[in-house]
């Protein structure tokens, strides 16, 4: 789509630097130069306002992607881009049959109303819960990550959504500030929230992340 609406050599597109390196790279193969902007810190989707702020005049485009079942604003996005004369092209995720988005919100529902010590997501905007991401709360990485593991000897499956963002990455480095960006590579973790688990999983699940939050600074 890029490629098709004349975007290449000497334009840049804005990308989230938040997730893996998939857009960046369609970018670079067009010849023109990704630009990673910071994400909102609640939906972990490209941030209008830093958006804003990284257009010049080589601006072609900007790419929001919808993040863990969570959109992107994609209105303000067009906004923007209809001010400037940058074309905007959502990627989302492969969604959920319904029937499985609906157990999976009442799941994502139980577990926020009871797990402690740790951020849980936030649930408005038609959040589907394609993953059920969670903030460990202290020093950065080394809390999640001793969270994780503690986890994972207790045969409850989580994982790390975004070990390294896109502008830490060789091909892609940049000296380039994306504090938000930053702080949810070191701190999110993604829980089980399969619309199968039973609820006595979800007990056990909660039982563990609450023995482990008393271990960790207060939570947000």
């Amino acid at each position: 789509m890029l490629q098709a609406a004349g975007i290449g050599t000497g334009d840049e597109v804005i990308v989230p630097a938040y997730g893996n390196s998939e857009i960046a790279e369609a970018v670079a193969r067009t010849g023109a130069a990704p630009v990673f902007a910071d994400i909102d810190p609640d939906t972990y989707c490209i941030d209008p306002a830093h958006v804003a702020a990284c257009v010049n005049e080589r601006t072609a485009a900007v790419v929001p992607v919808h993040r863990f079942g969570r959109r992107a604003d994609v209105a303000r996005l067009r906004e923007l881009g209809a001010k400037h004369g940058l074309l905007v092209l959502e990627h989302g995720e492969a969604e959920k049959p319904y029937d499985q988005v609906v157990q999976r919100r009442a799941h994502a529902a139980y577990l926020s109303g009871r797990l402690s010590g740790v951020r849980t997501p936030q649930g408005h905007d038609g959040h589907t819960y394609q993953q059920y991401v969670v903030r460990v709360p202290g020093n950065g990485r080394p809390d999640r990550d001793a969270f994780a593991r503690v986890l994972r000897g207790k045969g409850i499956e989580c994982s790390v959504p975004v070990k390294t963002p896109v502008h830490r990455m060789p091909a892609f480095r940049r000296d380039v500030a994306l504090p938000e960006t930053e702080r949810a590579a070191d701190e999110t973790l993604a829980l089980p929230v399969d619309g199968r688990m039973s609820r006595r999983q979800l007990q056990r699940l909660v039982a563990n992340c609450n023995a482990l939050g008393g271990l960790l600074q207060p939570a947000f």
